[in-house]
């Protein structure tokens, strides 16, 4: 008897897509636009009420940082996965030791990356948040804030530091130390103006 169960299977992915429709924060990211179409007119035709779902994409890839003008006008939001975006952009493998010390947001190029996504982002009015170490790094939270980031991903035990560290600097002296560093080609230069900025 496959007909009956066929049929049982699919009635029971349509009411977890349902689910998924009507509680947005657990939508999983490969929900496609095309099947959340699909699944809004099946909503409508049950008379079932939904809310928006915002489609956005982690950033993380040099491919993705290169395009990122094009992408914003696709999606309702950046999150940039910072420690993959600095392994791929660097080419090294963060857990290899050999080459570990290459790892390493101070890098000029990932900090272009970074500078990249977040003004795209600002530009085109969708929101950009950072993941990742640097979000709760305390040596760069004022240059990511020079960038023009203004929401930073951490975890639980991370939020009462990172908030203190943000409310330590205003947004001029952000500006100025981002400038400062962006004009740097050495990692070493870069790592010695955040040791004289840092805030206590």
């Amino acid at each position: 008897m496959p007909e009956p169960r066929n049929k049982w299977q699919m009635q029971q992915s349509k009411q977890v897509k349902l689910r998924q429709l009507q509680q947005p924060q657990k939508v999983q990211k490969q929900l496609l636009m095309p099947q959340q179409q699909q699944l809004k007119l099946e909503l409508k035709a049950a008379g079932i009420t939904f809310g928006e779902v915002e489609q956005g994409i982690v950033v993380e890839t040099p491919a993705a940082a290169v395009i990122s003008d094009l992408l914003a006008k696709e999606v309702d939001f950046f999150s940039i996965g910072t420690n993959d975006l600095t392994q791929y952009v660097m080419a090294v493998d963060r857990g290899n030791s050999k080459v570990s010390d290459l790892y390493s947001v101070s890098y000029p190029s990932v900090m272009r990356a970074m500078k990249r996504i977040i003004e795209e982002g600002n530009k085109h009015g969708i929101p950009v948040a950072m993941c990742g170490e640097a979000a709760s790094d305390s040596y760069f939270i004022p240059v990511l804030m020079g960038m023009g980031l203004k929401e930073f991903s951490v975890i639980p035990s991370e939020v009462l530091k990172v908030r203190q560290l943000i409310r330590n600097w205003t947004m001029p002296e952000a500006q100025v130390l981002c400038q400062e560093v962006m004009k740097q080609t050495k990692v070493e230069k870069v790592k010695e103006l955040l040791e004289k900025a840092k805030k206590v």
